[in-house]
């Protein structure tokens, strides 16, 4: 009977829809499941720092640690303020970032000043790391310190990029914002710089990005992953269904580059590295360019799992992912796009890259608002048109052997002399090929 109680109790408490809907928007930190992440552990696991409370003590990432309580005094001494300020300001929202995990446990629930403390010591290390990485203006390091040196940027940031593209180790980019807001003594923060910051940082400095562009990013993995993604305002693209149908033998995910390149279809580089510009039109499919390395795999595998879990987030990569799994079937496909300029491989065979496309579909789950259907039923409208069949079957069935060709050349020779033909030469061609001029009977009316 107590837990009847209970239920009836939860049950006068319970709040309006709004109020379960901006529970549910706060999350934003999301802890793979098992069942997943036994598939791939090192894809989501930090190799050499930590963020937030998930991987927090962990022993491969606790010598980290001492270097984050020295950024933290550097970072004080450069603001000319106490401590207290910044443990005020984290102080207000702390219930907000405490919400972005999901789940949190009990022991950061139930303690705030140690969550608050993680906050503020992971927010600044992370403040000075972007501030190294991306500027000169920070010189009150020493010329040898094993992080903040010109030696940190070159053998330690790169990890520092890999661990902070993992979903289990993200920061609320609220901590960063109210971090900036009490150190420049500013009401509102430039919120589209911290965001152009962090882009820089991974490399994607080079794009212009709007606030209405981005949106409402809310850690850097968002901020990362809808840099990847963000097209200009002016580009419409139609979200259409992606419901597959049971029926699905002519569909786009039947075709390979080189079938799509046998039925007449070009493959060129999109004019921007986002994945959403991908389009046909003309007879040609614009892909962005993409470099392929040994970071490549974690990456994509954190995006996906956030598009997973987070339920606003949209399905834009793991669209993107699907459609080029499709597209690569072997190595000869890899090399046609490379040959575009489209895929740059820095992993190794082509092969490998095949390989890797393919076993990150195991982490896809088709969405039925996929943004390339568009693109799906276009494609495959051209293939299926009766001459666009012919030419894939011709180059793929009788252009792949020389004695074809001569066939064919010396048909093109009869026509063109006289209206017979010349059996003697059909004699001549191997058992083998004869079967090639049934495919032309229709030329003897």
């Amino acid at each position: 009977m107590n837990w009847g109680c209970e239920i009836d109790d939860k049950l006068k408490d319970m709040g309006e829809i709004n109020t379960e809907m901006e529970f549910w928007r706060k999350k934003c930190i999301y802890k793979v499941a098992s069942h997943v992440t036994d598939l791939n552990r090192r894809a989501y696991r930090p190799q050499v720092v930590s963020f937030g409370p998930f991987h927090h003590g962990e022993e491969p990432l606790i010598h980290m640690e001492e270097h984050k309580h020295r950024a933290l005094l550097h970072f004080l001494k450069r603001s000319k303020k106490p401590l207290q300020p910044y443990l005020e300001s984290l102080a207000k929202v702390v219930q907000d970032l405490k919400d972005s995990y999901d789940p949190l446990d009990l022991v950061w629930q139930a303690n705030t000043d140690k969550f608050l403390q993680l906050m503020i010591l992971d927010g600044c290390f992370m403040l000075e790391i972007l501030r190294t990485a991306t500027t000169d203006s920070i010189n009150d390091y020493a010329t040898n310190d094993p992080i903040f040196s010109n030696h940190g940027k070159i053998y330690i940031m790169p990890f520092f990029r890999y661990d902070m593209l993992m979903l289990e180790n993200q920061l609320p980019l609220l901590v960063l914002q109210k971090l900036l807001l009490v150190e420049s003594d500013k009401e509102t923060e430039d919120y589209n710089f911290l965001c152009k910051v962090i882009c820089k940082f991974f490399g994607y400095g080079r794009y212009t990005f709007s606030s209405t562009g981005m949106g409402n990013c809310l850690h850097v993995l968002d901020v990362y992953r809808k840099s990847m993604i963000w097209e200009d305002p002016w580009k419409k693209r139609y979200r259409l269904t992606n419901c597959f149908q049971e029926d699905s033998s002519d569909s786009i995910f039947q075709y390979y580059a080189t079938r799509l390149s046998e039925a007449g279809i070009q493959f060129k580089k999109s004019q921007s590295a986002s994945l959403t510009d991908i389009s046909f039109d003309g007879g040609v499919i614009r892909l962005p360019p993409i470099v392929v390395d040994d970071t490549t795999e974690s990456m994509f595998l954190n995006q996906m799992a956030f598009e997973r879990y987070h339920v606003e987030a949209g399905n834009e990569v793991s669209s993107y992912i699907s459609l080029m799994s499709n597209l690569l079937y072997d190595a000869k496909d890899v090399s046609l796009l490379h040959s575009q300029g489209i895929i740059q491989n820095a992993l190794g065979t082509e092969k490998s890259v095949v390989k890797l496309f393919n076993s990150l579909t195991k982490y896809v789950s088709l969405d039925p608002e996929n943004w390339l259907e568009d693109v799906y039923k276009r494609v495959d409208n051209h293939c299926n048109k009766r001459w666009n069949k012919w030419r894939a079957q011709i180059n793929r069935n009788y252009l792949t052997s020389p004695w074809p060709i001569l066939f064919a050349a010396n048909l093109l020779f009869v026509f063109s002399s006289s209206s017979g033909v010349d059996w003697e030469l059909l004699r001549s061609i191997p058992d083998s090929n004869k079967s090639v001029c049934g495919q032309y009977k229709w030329y003897y009316a």
